[in-house]
């Protein structure tokens, strides 16, 4: 019988990259589609005064489909989707990183926290000002806004979307500069670094574990890139301030925990 732990690796120089980032964007809109309201939800109820707008999870729910619609459940979601470029970034400065320090290393704990590391240092550097944005137009009601900031009406606009966002930026380079995108930046880095540069360690350590008892040999170095159906699968955990779903697009929602929209 086959053993089912013994899971065939994909290499990067073996990856079909196409069919990866295709697939992999894919995927994860679909999730982040699905979880966003909730994630709207999160932030207002963490900044907002006590429990002077919402009760909870589903009141919020309730009163802002009915104040606002079903697009009331989505402000920012445009802008937040493309955050979905970080989580290829990272897949991306992973591998090519673990590459380049096997050329002076061949520890796979060295190789593995120095991808890691890095690998997130790129992905936050993408994700942090998008993610300021995005939150800032969460916090965007119909009547006012929970934020710093207040968007102008666009109406009669084909796009008024677009317009809200160009509000939003304004407001935010000319409060604080180029400064005011990376609020936050800091604090992401010192919780997302230090869980990506360690988790993949662990993973190989873990690996070998599993193969030690049954005299198979160490699994080579992970990809984490595996295609999809047949036997292979990619890795459920994604260490880099993600949805579990973002290793194909930081999939959920990443929140920093000063919460940028409420700052101020």
């Amino acid at each position: 019988m086959e053993d089912k732990r013994n899971i065939q690796i994909i290499e990067w120089e073996d990856l079909d990259k196409k069919k990866f980032y295709v697939f992999g964007v894919c995927m994860t809109m679909m999730i982040r589609i699905s979880v966003y309201p909730f994630t709207l939800i999160r932030t207002r109820l963490q900044v907002q005064l006590g429990k002077s707008l919402y009760n909870g999870t589903f009141d919020a729910f309730v009163k802002i489909l009915r104040a606002e619609g079903a697009a009331g459940l989505y402000r920012g979601f445009l802008v937040n989707t493309f955050t979905l470029i970080s989580g290829q970034c990272y897949v991306t400065t992973y591998e090519l990183t673990r590459k380049y320090v096997s050329q002076y290393s061949s520890s796979n704990t060295i190789k593995s926290l120095v991808a890691g590391g890095s690998a997130s240092l790129v992905a936050q550097s993408i994700t942090v000002p998008i993610d300021v944005v995005s939150q800032h137009l969460m916090m965007q009601r119909m009547d006012n806004s929970m934020g710093r900031f207040r968007v102008q009406a666009h109406q009669g606009s084909r796009f008024p979307v677009f317009g809200q966002t160009r509000d939003i930026i304004a407001q935010i380079f000319k409060a604080d500069g180029l400064r005011g995108f990376y609020r936050g930046y800091v604090a992401s880095l010192l919780t997302y670094i230090p869980n990506s540069a360690a988790w993949w360690p662990f993973y190989h350590f873990y690996a070998a574990l599993q193969h030690e008892p049954q005299g198979l040999p160490p699994p080579a170095p992970p990809s984490h890139l595996r295609p999809h159906g047949g036997c292979h699968r990619f890795h459920p955990h994604q260490p880099h301030g993600r949805h579990p779903g973002a290793c194909a697009g930081g999939g959920q929602e990443l929140h920093h925990p000063d919460l940028q929209a409420a700052d101020g």
